[in-house]
């Protein structure tokens, strides 16, 4: 940077930076470092001056990498860096701005050279590098292979111990980063890492008794999300302290300031969400992340798994295990409430599944909340916004979905709260709806989005193991909600008869049942004539009946002769075939979760009953079909008994007069005559290797959303850019 400097793209030619990378050692002693230090630097937040700053670092690392094993340089500013946070802690108290700004701009060069170097190099180089010192060119010291497991230790120390005011600020944000950037390494390979030089400095030896107080850390960073104080704030300001002795030091110094950059500032303004967010929880949120999903070493688990796993409340009086030295306790209301106004980032949503997938202290705690919908809707939010959000984030938001509605209590809870006036759905306005109705809602819309668009098996299973997880305490469902289950039910049901259409006939032209289903609108109602209801009636009856003989073989030979009329047995067969069978799972569980509902809460329901009857006419299709006549039998048995008694109360009958019926006939139906079913319960089971899915996604999330990082997009190898 020096006098001269005034952009980024000069750094390569900077005095200092040249002296550093050069061939000549200095010692951790010199006055140089006093020169070198004395910088106020803003740290870039946009890619363009990331960029920029990379390959100026870039050209300063390919002279250290050449030189420094014979000058020992890069050991010497480390221990530089290592001399001044010892004293970090009083500097703080003392509010000693100088010492403080030093140390930091010391981490800022040592963070960015360990970058470009764990980039290019593998774990065993980068080790050699930190051994090597000024005294003999080329040799070995003896004490010196542990300079990284020192420089680890004190930037933990440095995250749990230093308080957090606005003159440490940014040098803690620079130990969260350097920490990140230490087990980047993983991004340059394919492979996931199993056995890491930085993981073995961090699972055993001086870092593990820090293990609880930096997740700890972690966590509270998250919690506070503290924002950015103003530019500069860490910055020695000669002019304000007089003759005194710090302006001493300064002004013994001030020959070798560097210019003074604003990078982030005039000229590159920041976004207003960088602007908005707190870069301090954000990059914890990151790093604790990577903690959590390190895979565990041959000989010990995951410590920090282990801590996150078994941390308790505050208000927890009950002793620690003896079995885990990990344990801590932190304020849940605090983390609860963080977690229910961060669920818009990735990173805050994989944060609540780890913590209700792991940490049963968490999920007790959440699932006894009074206020549950303050977690929910923010999640119903991410699900609703499928088109807009990646993959991974509304598979971790259902699967949070998945997890809550596993206990009994939350499902019969979300029917008592009354939500008013939601905004975002647009489909319908809904003035008063309850919780669940609206949980049903966005899930049946997220499945019917996935059928359409993505169809992912994993995705729509999921979403309807929620749903049957939840059928049985169905209460008092809202009319648009009954109407959803039953309408999505039905679009599945004529899709399946048509699909069996074109496997048994593919060279027919049923304009006829060609219409019936080109008259379908998009979001599933039915807008089918009379006529053609009984014409597909008809015929479904005459597929079923065939289906009856012999199920697996009829669709067998279906499928053999539609491959021959493709002419090539390895030709693929058409989308509508290959459906088949998920479309036959997908109506399956719709019936079990409408049975379930009508066998356990059916008098608290009506307005399913009311939808039930409204498309009796399709159901009544399907009784004869071998896949679905067991379930079947309760929902024709419902059918037929309401039917009966609407019958017998007249024709024209408003609709207030039918549900009334209907409240009345729950109550006289014999509930002996509803066959009883396996209760309907879906537990999440992680995959096996699931770091095969977890450390990809967490150093994708790394890669987009760490704050003043940058990697070369051509580097990465852990993931392809599309899926990070």
């Amino acid at each position: 940077m020096g006098a001269n400097s005034s952009s980024i793209s000069e750094l390569p030619e900077n005095e200092y930076l040249k002296k550093l990378s050069g061939a000549e050692p200095i010692s951790e002693n010199d006055p140089f470092w006093n020169q070198l230090l004395s910088f106020s630097f803003t740290t870039p937040t946009n890619s363009a001056d990331l960029k920029l700053l990379e390959e100026a670092t870039i050209s300063v690392c390919k002279s250290l990498v050449e030189k420094n094993p014979r000058t020992g340089n890069l050991g010497s500013l480390i221990k530089v860096f290592l001399s001044r946070t010892k004293e970090l802690k009083i500097s703080a108290e003392c509010q000693n701005h100088l010492f403080i700004w030093q140390a930091h701009n010391a981490l800022f060069i040592i963070c960015c050279l360990l970058k470009v170097f764990i980039s290019r190099m593998s774990e065993e180089e980068l080790q050699l590098h930190f051994t090597y010192e000024e005294k003999a060119p080329g040799s070995y010291g003896t004490e010196c292979e542990d300079l990284i497991e020192e420089l680890l230790c004190c930037l933990i120390q440095l995250i749990v111990e230093i308080p957090l005011l606005d003159i440490t600020y940014s040098i803690s944000l620079e130990a969260v980063t350097t920490l990140i950037v230490f087990l980047s390494c993983q991004l340059f390979h394919k492979e996931i890492l199993r056995e890491s030089i930085i993981h073995k400095y961090l699972m055993h030896g001086r870092c593990l008794p820090y293990t609880s107080r930096l997740v700890k850390t972690l966590l509270y960073n998250f919690i506070r999300q503290e924002r950015s104080p103003p530019p500069g704030t860490h910055v020695f300001q000669q002019q304000t302290d007089g003759g005194g002795l710090l302006y001493g030091i300064a002004s013994g110094v001030a020959t070798g300031l560097w210019t003074v950059f604003t990078l982030g500032g005039v000229g590159s303004k920041p976004t207003p969400q960088l602007e908005q967010c707190s870069p301090l929880a954000n990059q914890s949120l990151l790093l604790l992340l990577v903690l959590a999903n390190l895979t565990d070493a041959p000989d010990t688990p995951n410590p920090y798994r282990q801590a996150i796993m078994s941390f308790k409340n505050t208000q927890d009086s009950t002793a620690f295990s003896s079995s885990n030295p990990h344990a801590f306790q932190i304020n849940f209301n605090s983390l609860y409430t963080a977690l229910c106004e961060q669920q818009k980032s990735d990173q805050a949503t994989l944060l609540l599944y780890m913590l209700l997938h792991q940490n049963g202290n968490v999920r007790t705690y959440v699932l006894a909340r009074t206020d549950i919908e303050n977690l929910v809707l923010p999640i119903l939010e991410i699900l609703y916004h499928v088109e807009e959000r990646n993959s991974h984030h509304v598979y971790m938001a259902l699967i949070i979905l998945l997890i809550l509605t596993e206990d009994d209590g939350f499902n019969r809870s979300i029917h008592e709260v009354i939500l008013k006036n939601i905004t975002w759905y647009a489909e319908r306005v809904l003035t008063e709806i309850s919780l669940g109705s609206l949980l049903i809602l966005v899930v049946i819309r997220t499945i019917q989005y996935n059928m359409t668009r993505t169809r992912d098996k994993y995705l729509h299973t999921n979403c309807l193991a929620a749903l049957a997880n939840m059928s049985a305490q169905f209460r008092s469902l809202h009319q648009y909600a009954a109407q959803r289950i039953i309408s999505y039910t039905c679009r599945h049901l004529r899709r399946y008869v048509y699909v069996l259409d074109k496997l048994y006939f593919p060279h027919s032209h049923c304009s006829t049942l060609q219409h019936c289903f080109s008259t379908l609108s998009d979001n599933g109602e039915e807008l089918l004539s009379l006529t053609c209801s009984h014409i597909l009636r008809s015929y479904a009856s005459s597929l079923f009946s065939l289906l009856s003989k012999k199920h697996n073989k009829v669709l067998e030979q279906a499928t053999q002769s539609l491959r021959g009329s493709l002419g090539s047995n390895d030709s693929p067969l058409p989308d509508y075939a290959q459906d088949l069978n998920v479309i036959e799972e997908v109506i399956r569980m719709m019936l079990e979760i409408i049975n379930s509902c009508l066998t356990n809460s059916l008098h608290h329901n009506p307005n399913l009953v009311y939808a039930l009857l409204y498309k009796r006419d399709l159901f009544e299709q399907f009784r004869t079909h071998p896949s679905f006549q067991d379930i079947m039998q309760n929902i024709d048995l419902v059918i037929s008994f309401f039917s009966s008694r609407l019958e017998q109360a007249g024709a024209e009958l408003s609709v207030e007069r039918v549900l009334e019926i209907i409240k009345q006939g729950a109550v006289a139906l014999p509930k002996d005559r509803l066959r009883k079913f396996p209760e309907l319960k879906f537990k999440y089971v992680e995959e096996e290797q699931p770091e095969e899915f977890f450390i990809p996604y967490v150093w994708s999330l790394v890669y987009n959303s760490a704050v003043a990082l940058y990697w070369n997009p051509h580097d990465i190898q852990l993931f392809t850019m599309d899926s990070g």
